[in-house]
């Protein structure tokens, strides 16, 4: 079972580069990883791509029917490039749908333009903090207002509201200490992102804990995270080859394979694994990318449990 002292998550199956969905295998994975007792199924978000890879949130919506007791998170959502309070009634009855597991993960972005979605890219970060704001009346007030510089409304009504108290948990993907303040500002927990290697988790995490202090917030209602790229074989150069190629399809970027993931046999990856938990992660978000159902296992059985 995966219950070992530090919660871990997986990555649900989402990217296809064959191009064929297999709900067959999102289905066996997400009850496996439940019967495994992994603390949650996750998703990430890629609207514009070549790559095939399925929309988050009704992927989580999927999950939420196959599956009864698993927290089903995304990380990160660009929720600038989204109407906050078409989105917050998602979210709620999503919630609401599940029972009361999903975890929402926001991040600014900027790598995407804006103005496909006929938006704008000027001020993005006003607009994303004051987004959130606007989904947290919504979710928490009987009859929401909110007077910001991009929504104003008086007295809305949005039923019901989640089941989580006093809202879904949010979780910032962020890198830079701007970013990370907001985190720290707005959110219940930070992610550090996949594409990020372990070297920035050690220095990021070091930000987030001198900025909590600075803002006099108790470290305990906050959590650090780590997305972590994966891959177990003992055929090392096996292993980092077949990363290169799902960092090549999905990022465009064969060389961040290399950088950012942690891939080996069971110890070393433990190894690697165990020195992020040194370093202040307090969840961990495992994503193997490539034979999706022997990682469930192997790390549920013979990794998980040793952390």
């Amino acid at each position: 079972m995966a219950t070992g002292r530090i919660p871990c998550g997986i990555a649900i199956p989402q990217t296809f580069p064959s191009g064929t969905v297999d709900m067959q295998l999102i289905r066996e994975f997400a009850q496996k990883a439940e019967q495994y007792g992994y603390e949650g199924l996750w998703t990430m978000e890629q609207i514009v791509s070549p790559a095939p890879i399925l929309e988050p949130l009704s992927l989580l919506t999927y999950l939420s029917a196959v599956t009864s007791r698993i927290r089903l998170g995304v990380s990160v959502m660009l929720t600038v490039l989204r109407n906050p309070v078409q989105l917050a009634k998602l979210i709620s009855s999503m919630d609401q749908m599940s029972q009361g597991r999903i975890a929402v993960g926001v991040g600014i972005g900027g790598h995407v333009p804006e103005s496909i979605f006929g938006l704008s890219s000027e001020q993005r970060s006003r607009r994303f903090v004051e987004g959130i704001n606007v989904m947290k009346a919504l979710w928490t007030q009987p009859q929401a207002t909110v007077d910001g510089q991009f929504w104003k409304f008086e007295k809305i009504g949005m039923e019901p509201k989640p089941i989580q108290k006093p809202h879904p948990p949010i979780w910032f993907g962020a890198r830079v200490p701007v970013a990370l303040k907001r985190a720290v500002r707005h959110g219940d927990a930070w992610m550090g992102a996949g594409s990020s290697s372990s070297e920035d988790f050690f220095q990021q995490s070091a930000t987030v804990r001198q900025l909590l202090a600075e803002a006099g917030r108790d470290p305990a209602t906050f959590t650090f995270s780590k997305r972590v790229y994966v891959a177990i074989d003992n055929d090392r150069d096996r292993a980092e080859r077949r990363l290169r190629e799902w960092f090549a399809m999905y990022y465009r970027n064969a060389d961040m394979g290399s950088r950012v993931s942690i891939w080996g046999s069971r110890q070393e990856c433990l190894d690697k694994l165990a020195a992020l938990v040194q370093a202040g992660a307090q969840h961990l978000m495992l994503n193997p990318v490539f034979d999706q159902m022997e990682h469930l296992t192997v790390l549920a059985e013979e990794v998980v449990l040793r952390l």
